[in-house]
């Protein structure tokens, strides 16, 4: 009986210890990632009056979407879809290239949730981020 407390006490602490090291490093950089969040971080400019008027809201899943097409001026409504987009596939990207990275690519939805929450957690007041199904100011 003391043999199997051992036992299990051992697989216990074994488990715990592979726990501990399954966090994934949100923070790891390579070449791709790097790439990836220059080219993001190019496009906020042009995404930022988006947000400010509401036009354009941060999702629940780590992606952004055109929340409101009357907020955006007449002009700019045919790129806007194309900007969303490319920014999605970017941020898409990022998250498979942080799993990868992180030598575990099965952790893909992982840090895609932990991504969506720094996202509208780090967003500016007046922004819109999805709560459920609906829409919320920040």
């Amino acid at each position: 009986m003391q043999h199997l407390a051992w036992a299990l006490l051992a697989v216990t602490l074994f488990a715990l210890a592979q726990l501990a090291q399954a966090a994934a490093n949100m923070e790891i950089d390579t070449p791709a990632i790097t790439a990836l969040k220059n080219s993001m971080q190019a496009r906020h400019a042009q995404l930022l009056p988006h947000y400010n008027s509401g036009a354009v809201g941060l999702t629940n899943d780590g992606l952004i979407a055109v929340r409101d097409t009357t907020a955006v001026p007449l002009k700019e409504r045919g790129g806007i879809n194309s900007l969303v987009a490319s920014e999605n596939a970017d941020r898409s990207a990022l998250y498979k290239e942080i799993a990868k990275a992180n030598g575990h690519p099965e952790w893909e939805g992982e840090v895609r949730q932990t991504f969506a929450g720094r996202w509208i957690d780090k967003a500016q007041g007046g922004w819109h981020y999805r709560s459920g199904s609906d829409w919320a100011k920040k």
